[in-house]
């Protein structure tokens, strides 16, 4: 049996709990995992939140979507993005449905070898953010020498999307509180301070004018300053503000109404941040972990919107 978490009902972090789950042998073209990290993402607090709805037959909801651990075996024909998939191999999981366990059945399809460079909390944070950064940037056309604004550039999407347009050679401002900023510096952004007079901040930062912009926090103020700062409206994205945004006529993207899932576009990302991180080129910063069983904690620190880089949790 594995323990995994599921929300009960539709609310805040207090409606979540731990079961026991049976756990199946691999069936052809599948792999079962044990799980040694779990990222955790806002959308895993939206979708009981009921953000997205509240329809009680999809209750008790397992929650999450990436993962890293082990592989205990393999169903026939089980071969990744990268290969063949042996017992004992390290790997990491995305799309991982239910990834918040012990234990994952999965298809092979799903995984890619984790690199040996980084720690189980870094490869289980990895995934979700560095696909959706990559949507972001592909996105808004992001190319050298652009100028590009990132709302919530410390975030856990906000610090891979820093590092991905940087090394693209593009000239990154990302905004932030006063006390993040040194992070984004080393990253080899220009932090910007949000709040009242951001537009007139980010004009000063860059006086030759911003081509695109990302906003990765969903506030009326990323919006209006993107759309304010940036003459094409094609090259503006959001993750987060989709009511505001398809109201400003910029692109939405990820699982809300209406958006761009980038399906294709985050499968494809996978090897790519996994050979990127492997070489140095591309960091996970953890904000911080916690057990499997605080799950709820985890999620009331999501909900505050104050954490540097990724929170995880180890089973």
């Amino acid at each position: 049996m594995s323990e995994a978490v599921v929300a009960r009902a539709y609310g805040g972090p207090d409606v979540l709990s731990v079961i026991e789950v049976a756990v199946p042998e691999p069936g052809p073209g599948q792999v079962r995992i044990e799980v040694r990290a779990v990222g955790v993402n806002p959308v895993d607090h939206k979708v009981y939140s009921g953000a997205f709805g509240t329809d009680p037959a999809n209750l008790p909801m397992r929650l999450g979507a990436e993962a890293a651990g082990v592989v205990t075996a393999v169903g026939a024909g089980a071969t990744g993005p990268a290969g063949p998939i042996a017992v004992g191999d390290e790997v990491i999981v995305y799309r991982a449905p239910g990834a918040y366990a012990t234990e994952l059945v999965v298809p092979a399809s799903s995984v890619v070898p984790k690199p040996a460079g980084l720690s189980w909390e870094q490869a289980g944070g990895l995934m979700v953010a560095g696909v959706t950064a990559v949507h972001v940037l592909e996105a808004i056309g992001l190319r050298e020498n652009d100028s590009v604004l990132i709302h919530g550039a410390a975030g856990g999407v906000g610090l891979m999307a820093v590092q991905l347009a940087v090394e693209r050679g593009a000239t990154v401002l990302g905004t932030a509180s006063p006390a993040k900023h040194e992070v984004l510096r080393e990253l080899g952004a220009i932090p910007v301070a949000y709040g009242p007079g951001l537009a007139d901040r980010v004009r000063a930062a860059a006086p030759a004018g911003v081509q695109a912009a990302a906003d990765l926090v969903g506030t009326d103020e990323a919006v209006d300053v993107s759309v304010e700062l940036v003459a094409d409206r094609s090259r503006i994205a959001t993750i987060a503000a989709f009511e505001r945004g398809a109201g400003a006529g910029i692109k939405l993207l990820g699982g809300g109404p209406g958006a761009d899932p980038g399906a294709e576009i985050r499968a494809a990302a996978r090897l790519r941040l996994t050979e990127a991180a492997a070489a140095g080129r591309l960091r996970v910063l953890i904000a911080g972990s916690h057990p499997l069983r605080e799950a709820a904690a985890a999620h009331r620190r999501i909900m505050a919107g104050h954490t540097t880089g990724k929170i995880v949790l180890v089973p």
